[in-house]
């Protein structure tokens, strides 16, 4: 992402004048910026580019992809590209504060319909004003007013920054395994876990970025549009500016709401079934356990109902502590076997 302000390892040199505003919006929205740069990239090769990519933070908090992409392209090429890619978001306005503190707006449930059926909308209330009870837009009519302006202008425009680094990989060589490493390493990590609990100038830093998220509407359902004086959509009593719970205004986030690892469909010629099974098959094999056909399987059990208050079938907690035993045992295994494999390795190994 483009720059926010100056910063010296990882935080503002003045937080006064570092655009946190900015920052936060291009963070909720760089996931449709990471696809619209998809977009461009195959209709530029000419071809369906395959891919796998995970998205971390920079060390300023601010997000950034890592990208796998199968072919061959021009560098020069993939900087013009990055360069013409960008996103509009067209929302309603989101800058000028009209409800804040215990000024808030106010449910009031719609008289019914007289065919007795649902509002269009689906709403079956309103949010209005808590002093003069004028209903505020709705997120369907305010969408219509930004239409019919003339002078309308997105609420949001997202960038790439200048800094792209592009490299060509042979299939097979070192640096294709140094990057498998590399994206791969991503895959547990979270993104809020990349400050240090010793590292009081950038924990200042990510809380000060949570902040500014706290207030920025993440979606159209986002409960912060009432702080701006528009309903948000499908609206329900019980909304509150600064509360919402989706996981782009949770710290460990840090405002990226998308999926961590994208990967294109055609990229390793599996379904998502496919997937599971290997992934079945890795773990069975690292415990020491042969396989057996799963339950879905024809023929694998027999089922008929146990009715309540048999011998056999015990109680409900009783069964379920036994699968929570169950589960931990598998766990012990499966780490006794990682803890192994690890020390079995050759020297050097990592």
């Amino acid at each position: 992402m483009p720059s926010y302000g100056r910063v010296r390892d990882g935080v503002p040199v003045d937080p006064g004048t570092y655009d946190y505003r900015r920052a936060a919006r291009d963070a909720l929205h760089f996931s449709k910026l990471v696809d619209r740069f998809v977009q461009n990239l195959r209709r530029v090769a000419g071809f369906d580019v395959q891919y796998f990519a995970t998205v971390e933070p920079q060390k300023r908090l601010a997000p950034h992809v890592h990208m796998a992409a199968r072919g061959t392209l021009p560098r020069a090429e993939i900087r013009q590209i990055v360069a013409a890619t960008y996103h509009q978001v067209w929302w309603p306005a989101a800058d000028q504060v009209v409800y804040e503190g215990d000024h808030l707006p106010v449910w009031a449930a719609r008289p019914g319909r007289a065919d007795g059926g649902a509002y269009a909308d689906g709403q079956d209330g309103d949010y209005v004003d808590p002093v003069s009870g004028e209903v505020l837009p709705t997120w369907a009519d305010a969408l219509d007013e930004l239409d019919g302006a003339e002078d309308a202008e997105p609420v949001h425009v997202l960038r790439f920054g200048t800094q792209a680094d592009v490299k060509g990989v042979l299939a097979g060589s070192k640096d294709a395994d140094q990057c498998v490493r590399y994206l791969a390493k991503y895959l547990t990590k979270s993104l809020g876990g990349q400050v240090g609990p010793d590292e009081v100038a950038r924990r200042a830093h990510a809380a000060r970025l949570v902040e500014a998220l706290r207030w920025e509407p993440c979606c159209p359902e986002c409960p912060n549009w009432l702080r701006y004086g528009v309903q948000p959509k499908d609206a329900t009593p019980g909304m509150v500016p600064g509360r919402c719970r989706r996981k782009a205004h949770k710290p460990e986030h840090l405002g990226y709401s998308g999926r961590r690892v994208l990967v294109s469909r055609k990229w390793s010629n599996k379904t998502l079934g496919e997937h599971k099974r290997d992934r079945r098959a890795w773990v069975l094999e690292m415990l020491g356990i042969a396989d057996e056909p799963t339950a879905s399987e024809p023929g694998r059990f027999e089922w008929s109902p146990i009715p309540d208050g048999d011998p056999d079938l015990g109680s409900r907690a009783m069964r379920t502590l036994r699968e929570v035993a169950r589960a931990q045992q598998r766990r012990r295994l499966l780490r006794e076997q990682q803890a192994r494999a690890g020390d079995e390795s050759p020297p050097g190994a990592g």
